[in-house]
Order: C-alpha cells, then sequence, then structure tokens
C-alpha cells in the first residue's frame, strides 16, 4: 500500500466505517501463521472506546488465530477485489494451506502489527479483543476494541463516506448469498 491510499482515521470515526453494514475481511495472525476470511455478521457496537462484534464460526481457520493473539483486522472490500474476496470465503484454509496464496489478493502488514491486510479495500481495522468467553463459546461472537484504524482517502474522509464521488469499483460489497453481492447505492440527502 501506499501512503496516499491508506490515511489514519480517528478512532471516534471508526464506527463510520461499520454503519454502511459492509461485507467484512477477517485477518488474524498467529506465530507466523495467518488466514483472511469474510464475515457478513458485523457491526458497530460503541463509539468512545470503538468496538465492534463479529461472528466467527468455530470451525473457520482464522479463529484459533484470533483467540491465540487477542487481536482481529477488519477491512472493507470493494468491488474491485470481489472474486478474491469470494474465494477466501469458499476456500478453508483447513483444507488448503495455500489458500491466501491462490487467492488472487495482494497482502500487506501496517508497522506493530502481524496480520495480513488486504489491498484494494476501503477502510482496514485493527481490534483487540474483549474477552468474553460465554458469547464467543455459545454465539461465536466476539466484541474488538479498535486500536487503529485507516481509510482510503478516495472514498472516506473527512468522517464521512464519498460513494457518489468514487469510481465505482471502489464501491464496498454487501453478500447475499452464492456469490451475490450488492454495492453500495447512490446517496439520498433528506431534510426535515
Amino acid at each position: 500500500m501506499t501512503e496516499s491510499s491508506m490515511v489514519k482515521v480517528p478512532l471516534e470515526d471508526v464506527y463510520r466505517l461499520l454503519n454502511i453494514g459492509a461485507t467484512v475481511l477477517v485477518s488474524a495472525e498467529h506465530e507466523g501463521v495467518a488466514d483472511v476470511m469474510p464475515a457478513a455478521w458485523a457491526c458497530a457496537l460503541d463509539l468512545l472506546p470503538a468496538k465492534a462484534t463479529v461472528v466467527v464460526d468455530k470451525t473457520h481457520f482464522t479463529r484459533p488465530l484470533m483467540e491465540k493473539s487477542g487481536y482481529f483486522a477488519l477491512e472493507l472490500p470493494t468491488a474491485a477485489i470481489a472474486r478474491e474476496t469470494l474465494y477466501l470465503g469458499s476456500v478453508s484454509k483447513n483444507d488448503e494451506t495455500d489458500k491466501l496464496e491462490k487467492s488472487g489478493a495482494e497482502f500487506f502488514t501496517v508497522p506493530g502489527y502481524k496480520m495480513p491486510m488486504v489491498k484494494g479495500c476501503a477502510a482496514w481495522m485493527v481490534f483487540k479483543i474483549v474477552s468474553e468467553p460465554h458469547n464467543e463459546s455459545t454465539y461465536d461472537l466476539f466484541i474488538g476494541e479498535c486500536v487503529a484504524a485507516w481509510a482510503d482517502p478516495r472514498i472516506f474522509s473527512d468522517g464521512h463516506w464519498h460513494f457518489e464521488d468514487a469510481p465505482k469499483a471502489m464501491s464496498t460489497l454487501h453478500y447475499v448469498a452464492g456469490g451475490h453481492f450488492y454495492t453500495m447505492g447512490e446517496a439520498i440527502d433528506v431534510e426535515l
């Protein structure tokens, strides 16, 4: 990634990154082993400190990496990497150890964090797990407190999304089923 395609987002604006309900990519790493998987069940939980929830089933390779490291990243994939996103969710690293290499996705890391980040996303957020063993065991629900966040300034700046001014390939993905996604649509401003 280049600095021009990734700028820090103040932690008080992190909820705005998640409020659009986009599909996320969940990244985790522990002792040199990493994985990335998409998830549709992620949302903002709290403003300050910024928190989010994500559901990651016990069968996913990514989950023990999260549990052992105590961290995960949420990234917002765009239409430009829809195929790679679908691949990352269609293949388990439990079955294919070279899943990341075969995905076609490009990865990078940010200083201070070892988990792979995916190029071509609209935003990237790193979370420290807030341990809630009952929720994790019973509901596969993880809570994270955001410790760092970045966004692509071509689509998110000054605390706001700018989908109407960005190329369509930069629209976030919203997964339905069977390889079917929607992208963010047109803006509608309403006054009372």
